[in-house]
């Protein structure tokens, strides 16, 4: 029977688009995994730090009152080199030289896409999603979307307040490039006129002009359009109104401030809960894993199993979308 690997030192890595709570990630890793007397190393900029060796030894003080920060204290990046064989057989040399029993991997697709292929070279991996996209499909939810949409939603409503006012029709662009949950769950919040995501064929004329025309009969004055960076440009559908019924919108395109900011209370906590199942993952002896949480329960995947998942948009929140704005 082979003896189980003692598990002494492991490395935490945030890779990809950073997203608020990866730092309350960090922290749990760190402190669930100095609990069961598991050394921690962080890796700096994601696998190009692994390719280099960019790091930095983790213990309680060096994560202390970073729960509250957004973005991440390990930095990010996207590596065009650990694609390559040559740039993962640097990595896997790193984590041999430091005495890696195992990496957390905080991302999303991406991340995960390297931890498997570091994982075919004897690494053990975990995932944990990270994404304000919420568009990892093996999770019902990712760390970030809570305070990206909260973002969102408050610069939506001090906009609605000008636009109000002056009687005017706001087009605001959300992120979102492949996936629309964002600018759909913002939409809903704020209670758009229109919302426009990559998931769904649009039909500007039904989904747009029609609203904003329903709005005007039913007696409204101010119009708020939600679109999806991946759906369209803010700027070209803003022009299309104004072609179209004779307004000129104002356009608004919130980027990457959804990025950052204190990360909430629902983050936080997640981002908590996963941070210790990933290193319980590990001190079991598992691998190539991707913590999830499925209907308020935490558990953890196959990572081949996550990556051949896709996630759709929210059908129960477009049913109640179109009610919403269908006046």
């Amino acid at each position: 029977m082979e003896e189980k690997q003692v598990i002494r030192r492991i490395g935490v890595l945030t890779s990809g688009g950073d997203a608020p709570g990866m730092n309350a990630a960090v922290r749990a890793v760190v402190r669930s995994a100095i609990f069961r007397g598991i050394e921690v190393v962080g890796i700096r900029r994601g696998y190009n730090g692994l390719i280099s060796g960019d790091i930095v030894k983790l213990d309680e003080r060096s994560v202390a009152h970073i729960i509250n920060r957004g973005g991440t204290i390990l930095y990010t990046a996207r590596s065009k080199e650990f694609m390559t064989e040559e740039g993962q057989m640097k990595a896997v040399q790193t984590c041999k030289l430091l005495g890696l029993n195992g990496i957390v991997a905080i991302g999303g697709d991406g991340t995960f896409r390297g931890a498997l292929d570091l994982s075919k070279h004897g690494i053990p991996v975990v995932g944990i999603p990270a994404t304000i996209d919420n568009d990892i499909a093996c999770t019902n939810y990712c760390i970030g979307f809570d305070t990206a949409a909260n973002t969102a939603i408050e610069c939506i409503d001090k906009l609605r307040d000008t636009m109000q006012s002056h009687e005017r029709c706001s087009v605001v662009e959300v992120m979102g490039r492949h996936a629309g949950h964002l600018a759909l769950y913002v939409g809903l919040a704020v209670g758009a006129t229109a919302v426009l995501v990559p998931e769904s064929k649009v039909s500007f004329e039904e989904d747009v002009i029609e609203k904003i025309r329903n709005a005007r009969l039913n007696g409204f004055t101010h119009y708020m359009i939600v679109v999806a960076e991946g759906a369209a440009s803010a700027m070209e559908v803003a022009q299309k109104i104004k072609e179209e019924i004779c307004i000129e919108p104002r356009v608004t395109v919130l980027g990457h401030i959804q990025r950052g900011g204190t990360p909430t209370g629902r983050d936080r906590v997640t981002a908590t809960r996963m941070g210790y199942r990933a290193v319980d993952i590990l001190a079991q002896g598992g691998s190539n894993r991707v913590v999830t949480l499925r209907n308020a329960v935490m558990t953890d995947i196959d990572i081949v199993e996550a990556l051949a998942e896709r996630k759709g948009i929210d059908s129960e929140e477009m049913t109640v979308l179109e009610a919403m704005t269908g006046i």
